[in-house]
């Protein structure tokens, strides 16, 4: 027997050179995290471009930024898809600087463990919620930002740790989460509606992933059949709320 890294092993064993890999090696890119962070910086580009704000100022103007931001009366006027585009444009450079951050960390920490399609899921839900709730508190108000689909995704991940046994606290995303919820409270100017909706919506598909499926071992389709019935829901409910709010404006 020969002694080797791996333990005694034969001497044809031990002439025959296995390939070690780790962790780090087999897991996989966030490749559509860095696809929706690409898109958000483009964005943002093509609306400062466009004269739609200079880069630490809040946009005021601009083609990009007048037919892409969350406004109610818009919404009603049949600009159904600005409940979409109003996730990717921002306020300004530190605006899309804090959420690119969190989807970074987000995405790495979730996308690899759970696949494309759930994070996709959660992400394009929790910003439809987003959308949904800014306009049911603020429907004639511009609104912009990826923080809604920022705050589901929290949401969600700290479902997936509970779900999988790690204390959400511990781990310190909880804590973020907390202390973000108190920002979008005490700073003006912040959608409080925008953060609530998207956590709740990516709370609700979390708890169909995590809690319900992942632990009964469902089929990932059925789950995802009620994701896209709820991002129905809710791209129906934005249109509904911000044609109430219009006409009793």
């Amino acid at each position: 027997m020969t002694p080797t890294p791996v333990g005694m092993r034969c001497p044809e064993c031990s002439r025959q050179k296995t390939k070690v890999r780790t962790a780090a090696s087999i897991r996989r890119d966030p490749q559509l995290t860095y696809v929706l962070i690409a898109l958000n910086v483009i964005a943002f580009v093509a609306m400062t471009a466009g004269g739609g704000g200079g880069l630490m100022s809040r946009p005021t103007g601009g083609g990009v930024f007048t037919e892409g931001a969350l406004w109610g009366p818009a919404v009603a006027n049949g600009d159904w898809w600005r409940i979409v585009t109003a996730g990717f444009l921002h306020a300004g450079l530190l605006h899309l600087a804090f959420n690119m951050y969190f989807l970074y960390f987000l995405g790495n920490l979730m996308e690899p463990e759970i696949g494309k399609l759930r994070f996709a899921a959660i992400y394009f839900v929790s910003l439809l919620g987003g959308s949904f709730g800014a306009l049911l508190l603020s429907p004639n108000a511009y609104t912009v930002g990826a923080s809604g689909a920022v705050f589901g995704m929290m949401g969600a991940a700290i479902l997936a740790m509970r779900a999988r046994g790690i204390d959400p606290m511990q781990s310190g995303l909880g804590l973020t989460l907390v202390l973000n919820l108190g920002i979008t409270f005490l700073i003006p100017g912040i959608s409080i509606g925008g953060h609530i909706g998207g956590l709740l919506a990516g709370g609700i598909v979390g708890f169909l992933m995590f809690e319900a499926a992942d632990r009964r071992r469902m089929s990932l389709t059925p789950v995802l059949a009620v994701c896209v019935a709820l991002a129905i829901a809710l791209a129906l409910g934005c249109v509904a709320v911000a044609s109430s709010a219009t006409t009793s404006f």
